[in-house]
């Protein structure tokens, strides 16, 4: 796996059976293998393994009366995924459906990880993520 910051944004398209071509320069980022998962906003988080293993213990930190949760939420629905020859990965039915991807799939670079969306979600959160709440977000970071 190379080291990298994960950015950018890509539109690929799904076919039938729930594959997608995922960009060769994200593969070159998160490895060879690599895990998706349910995210937050509706879209899937893809890790690289190690990126998934430190989400992991991260979760694990959390008092089991709070962190069960995340536990659930992030780790039953994870799958390892594998391009193959023609740089396809195949999306799950489970992710497919909570993320609601059919045909048109935004895949976005976000730093530590990877974002797949469907492409109407996608467009429908940058319109409603406003200057303000731009502004907000930057609050915290000193910016």
């Amino acid at each position: 796996m190379s080291s990298g910051m994960l950015m950018g944004t890509y539109t690929h398209n799904m076919d039938v059976k729930g594959r997608m071509n995922f960009s060769t320069k994200l593969r070159e980022i998160l490895g060879d293998v690599f895990i998706i998962t349910k995210g937050l906003d509706g879209c899937l988080f893809v890790y690289s393994t190690e990126g998934f293993e430190e989400l992991a213990n991260k979760i694990r930190q959390v008092p089991l009366s709070k962190g069960r949760e995340l536990q659930r939420f992030f780790m039953a629905g994870a799958c390892e995924v594998e391009a193959d020859k023609q740089g396809r990965i195949l999306i799950p039915q489970t992710l497919r459906d909570y993320a609601g991807l059919e045909k048109d799939i935004i895949v976005i670079g976000a730093s530590t990880r990877a974002e797949i969306w469907d492409k109407a979600k996608w467009d429908k959160f940058n319109e409603d993520f406003t200057s303000n709440k731009l502004e907000e977000a930057m609050e915290g970071i000193d910016f």
